[in-house]
């Protein structure tokens, strides 16, 4: 059986209105709860946007983070995606020390990992990688002792798993 998860994933539907992400966040900061992550983009209704919120487990009472969110006028829907049942994606850019006498090691990480190199440098590449968010966190630990120059990650963003059960 699966540990029990350390965050809470929150999918929220939302009105596509100007200062809807500043009111979820304040309400996050009043509150004193750990946002880990923040992704937001517009659905394939241009009049919703899906919020994905990452909240610490420890700082946040589920219930409360609910009852909080279901407050504000522009919220449409609050869906709670537990980490077993659901697919997680985030992107990760990074710039990575590579001096020819490391290069080719560091390119056979990228392929290990199916990571893209995006630009090469005389001495430094930068490549992204969309996996979930613990590849990404071994592909930086790996890469880590070679230099990261500068690295920037998107937030996890997520979906319900599908029914795979035939009907």
């Amino acid at each position: 059986m699966s540990a029990a998860p350390r965050y809470h994933v929150l999918s929220v539907l939302v009105e596509n209105r100007a200062g809807v992400l500043a009111r979820v966040a304040n309400l996050f900061a009043r509150r004193g709860y750990n946002i880990y992550s923040l992704a937001v983009a517009p659905t394939d209704d241009e009049n919703f946007s899906r919020i994905t919120v990452v909240v610490d487990v420890e700082s946040a009472p589920l219930e409360q983070v609910v009852k909080q969110l279901n407050k504000l006028i522009n919220v449409i829907k609050i869906s709670e995606l537990d980490p077993r049942d659901s697919v997680e994606r985030e992107l990760m850019m990074l710039t990575v020390k590579a001096p020819p006498g490391t290069r080719s090691e560091i390119l056979e990480l990228a392929g290990l990992f199916d990571a893209s190199v995006i630009d090469v440098g005389v001495a430094e590449l930068t490549m992204s990688l969309d996996d979930t968010p613990q590849r990404l966190d071994d592909l930086e630990a790996l890469l880590r002792p070679h230099g990261i120059v500068d690295l920037q990650r998107t937030g996890r963003v997520a979906l319900p798993r599908l029914d795979h059960a035939a009907h």
